[in-house]
């Protein structure tokens, strides 16, 4: 974690993507353990003061990966959207869950670009310590082969399947057949809402790497201008010199280590303009983060008038069952007084034909 704290000073990320993460059961060795709840941005980063490649991944302000890529590292892809690699120094194994085939393909190129990589620059340092030193044993704190190797822990294909259908289908409370569509907007804005803060977050780093690379260029710039003002100077006194035939030795041997000076100036002309179109790029870059940033606000607005509306119209229907349940009471008042009315007159007749029939017995 502490390594983390300090990417922003010596790596760049070089290659993200969004998956699913796991890591294996350290009980049974074969079952999947997912550490995030939903996916997450999986990055390549490259720490150029080390000269090594790790994998990192956050959920939030927690480290979830952090994997140094290493010659002996594999990544073995155990279906079409799910791929794994053992990590001896952490002493797991990660497990990845892709959206699609794509993503899963083009993340283990990238591994085993800089598993390439990784052993390249191991065998130069190699080269370098057998050039400078005598051959002597190899540290003990190199890396150890883990007995969590990828062949151990991969299980039968029921269970290496059992990542893929995690990641894919998480688990979700079915809602109402009224609620469905002011939840499924909730659920849209939440993750959004995500994906906002998580962009501002990187706006506000960018927009300060940014000023200081906009710094940058400005001192290199006054450098540059100084630097060929002192190649001009110098073809002057070049010049001046040329003209003096007394001392035409000493002008020659002067000749000469101005022109090595003039070298390297231009040399260091070439790699500060080198730099410069690096920040450039790193500009661009920004300027595209940026306009994502606003298409995202765009949606999350849009997401935001269309909860409204879905709470517009659940509002409406509440109002007419409310008014449809206040009419069928009083349509069933109105039953109960007719019924009353009519058992009345149905006493009334009862009692007119008794007396009828007993004016009939009596005449």
């Amino acid at each position: 974690i502490n390594d983390f704290y300090s990417l922003s000073f010596r790596e760049q990320p070089i290659f993200s993507t969004r998956a699913h993460v796991f890591q294996i059961d350290p009980n049974t060795k074969k079952n999947w353990v997912p550490t995030s709840k939903h996916a997450v941005t999986v990055s390549y980063f490259y720490d150029s003061t080390r000269n090594v490649y790790r994998i990192i991944s956050l959920d939030g302000s927690k480290a979830i990966i952090n994997s140094t890529i290493t010659p002996n590292m594999t990544f073995t892809k155990t279906s079409q959207k799910f791929g794994q690699w053992a990590d001896s120094r952490a002493n797991t194994v990660y497990g990845l869950g892709f959206s699609s085939e794509h993503h899963l393909s083009k993340f283990a190129e990238k591994f085993q670009e800089f598993k390439e990589a990784a052993r390249l620059a191991k065998e130069k340092s190699q080269e370098k310590m057998e050039l400078t030193s005598t051959p002597s044993q190899e540290s003990a704190g190199g890396d150890i082969q883990s007995p969590l190797t990828p062949e151990s822990i991969n299980g039968t294909d029921d269970e290496r399947a059992t990542p893929e259908v995690t990641q894919n289908s998480e688990p979700r409370a079915e809602p109402t057949q009224n609620a469905l569509p002011f939840t499924h907007s909730s659920t849209i804005s939440k993750h959004w809402e995500a994906e906002l803060a998580t962009l501002k977050g990187n706006n506000a780093k960018l927009t300060a790497a940014l000023l200081e690379s906009t710094a940058n260029v400005k001192q290199w710039k006054q450098q540059l201008a100084a630097y060929q003002e002192e190649a001009e100077r110098l073809h002057k006194r070049v010049t001046e010199l040329e003209c003096v035939s007394s001392q035409a030795n000493a002008v020659h041997t002067h000749k000469t280590e101005l022109n090595q000076t003039i070298q390297e100036l231009e040399s260091t002309l070439k790699k500060k303009e080198e730099e410069i179109e690096g920040l450039k790029q790193e500009i661009d870059n920004a300027r595209e983060l940026q306009a994502q940033r606003d298409s995202l606000t765009q949606k999350l607005q849009e997401v935001e008038i269309r909860n409204k509306d879905l709470e517009g119209q659940l509002s409406d229907l509440e109002q007419r069952l409310e008014k449809s349940q206040n009419e069928q009471e009083a349509f069933r008042n109105n039953l109960k007084t007719l019924l009353e009315i009519l058992d009345g007159k149905i006493f009334e007749l009862t009692e007119l034909r008794d007396n009828l029939a007993k004016l009939i017995e009596c005449s």
